[in-house]
């Protein structure tokens, strides 16, 4: 697969239709849970088997296949495990491992430099080194730098992606994740994202809804067909958005009421290079700097002479954004970010290569090689297969290290933050939780670090695979099975 690529059908079923399908695709997903209140009493650990299958031999659970392992911290010692050592498909649990590895990799304090060098012909030469938090904020100090060097024309600037190669996204990843903002392509260039967004306003009842662009530049490159229509108020919202294969062609399809605020829309681009060059040249404009011919080359350049640079926040920054957000490129970029660091070579900033990095951290950790088989770094993929007792040993083997209280920064905090801000609230579980989420179709996951008031610290993970139901329901059944584990004590 190239690294250009044209994105196709996108389908965005709003209202109810829209809904349902967040719970099931969307790893990022913050939907608020409600946990019925675990009784005032207190679980002895020879009662912990009890209380856990009283969740999951459920009827409504009957199909369905739970994988859990839960210890004490700093102990092998098993409270209870379900199929531990059986291979799950994790979702976003993958980001631990992932996370995990770069920590141990790269350390805290390591940055991700983009530069622009003079080159002996008189061009500029722009490399990126798979910054995922490159903003426009950032572009314009970019630029900034360019002026105050007194550079008033460039006649040539070229964009050297020679540092990650390989696919924008995983071959593996489903349709309709490539077609989402989760689901943004990964490379050398990545400005905002690698989004874009429009809105969709109404209009009098029977005319075509208005387009918006929030960004001119994309207006540009997109041709319109608007097939929509404003109904009546109240009436429900029903928009369908498709791109065809050429990737130029954007269809607006369905009908919204004319009383309905305007809905925003957010893509990801279609060709990452480009997309940034088009960003950097508005931001050199507003500093006066003309801008000529932009091409992109992969390597070549002789990168002695750098005359402006950026840096991304530290590694402690972008795997906390990796981990308490879920974020689905913060975490494909630093997996080629290992690539790369370890190869030191050009084009060798490959998902393969960073996958052999990580499998030698986690080793080095204590997690069994043999216990995981990842084709990404973020978990979007179904080929991802980890078993529970990879995770917990993955949380025993980081609790162990330097960077432990790094890692466990970089969680969300039950009730409190990220993916798990909604979840937990008002029970003994809610600011005790260190947990990385995991939800894609049929599978819930949840695994991390618990704070028992009367017990000692445990690591657990538990994963939910091949379920019917909503994904609600199974968070519901996960979140019931930790505020249990809030109330063991030793007996």
């Amino acid at each position: 697969m190239s690294k250009r690529i044209n994105i196709g059908l996108l389908l965005m079923y709003l209202g109810t239709q829209f809904s349902g399908f967040q719970d099931t695709a969307i790893a990022q997903t913050k939907t608020k849970i409600q946990v019925a209140q675990t009784p005032t009493t207190t679980i002895c650990p020879a009662q912990l088997n009890s209380t856990i299958n009283n969740v999951i031999n459920r009827p409504l659970f009957s199909r369905v296949r739970w994988g859990i392992l839960i210890q004490p911290l700093g102990s092998n010692q098993t409270l209870y495990s379900r199929d531990a050592q059986n291979y799950f498909i994790p979702a976003s649990n993958t980001k631990l491992l992932t996370t995990a590895a770069a920590i141990q990799q790269l350390g805290a304090n390591f940055r991700i430099r983009t530069s622009i060098y003079a080159e002996k012909d008189g061009s500029l030469r722009v490399v990126g080194r798979g910054d995922p938090s490159l903003s426009d904020a950032q572009l314009q100090n970019l630029a900034k730098q360019l002026a105050q060097r007194g550079i008033k024309n460039i006649n040539k600037l070229v964009a050297d992606d020679g540092y990650i190669v390989g696919d924008v996204v995983q071959p593996s990843w489903q349709w309709e994740d490539v077609q989402s903002d989760y689901g943004a392509p990964v490379g050398s260039f990545m400005v905002n994202e690698n989004l874009f967004s429009f809105n969709l306003t109404p209009q009098s009842p029977g005319q075509q809804l208005k387009l918006y662009w929030n960004d001119l530049n994309e207006e540009r490159i997109w041709r319109v067909v608007n097939q929509s229509t404003t109904v009546a108020d109240n009436q429900p919202t029903e928009l369908t958005v498709t791109r065809d294969l050429s990737g130029n062609v954007l269809k607006i399809q369905g009908q919204l009421a004319a009383n309905a605020n305007p809905f925003n829309i957010t893509l990801p681009v279609v060709d990452p290079n480009y997309f940034f060059l088009r960003r950097l040249r508005m931001a050199l404009l507003r500093e006066k700097i003309n801008l000529g011919q932009t091409v992109v080359e992969t390597g070549g350049g002789s990168y002695q002479q750098e005359i402006a640079s950026l840096q991304s926040p530290q590694l402690s920054e972008l795997i906390a954004t990796t981990n308490v957000d879920s974020n689905n490129l913060y975490a494909e970029s630093v997996l080629r970010a290992l690539a790369y660091q370890q190869t030191k070579k050009p084009n060798q900033g490959t998902a393969d290569i960073g996958l052999e990095v990580l499998k030698a951290n986690l080793t080095k950790l204590g997690v069994n090689p043999t216990s995981y088989f990842l084709v990404d770094g973020s978990g979007l993929s179904r080929k991802n297969l980890i078993s529970p007792e990879a995770l917990v040993q993955l949380l025993q083997g980081m609790a162990k290290t330097p960077n432990a209280a790094v890692f466990r920064a970089s969680l969300p905090v039950a009730g409190k933050t990220g993916t798990l801000k909604n979840r937990f609230r008002n029970t003994k579980a809610e600011g005790i939780v260190f947990a990385k989420t995991g939800t894609v179709g049929g599978v819930v996951s949840l695994s991390g670090y618990l704070n028992t008031p009367n017990y000692q610290p445990l690591v657990f993970s538990i994963i939910v695979n091949q379920s019917e139901q909503p994904a609600k329901v199974l968070r519901q059944a996960v979140d019931e099975i930790v505020v249990g584990l809030t109330q063991l004590k030793r007996c």
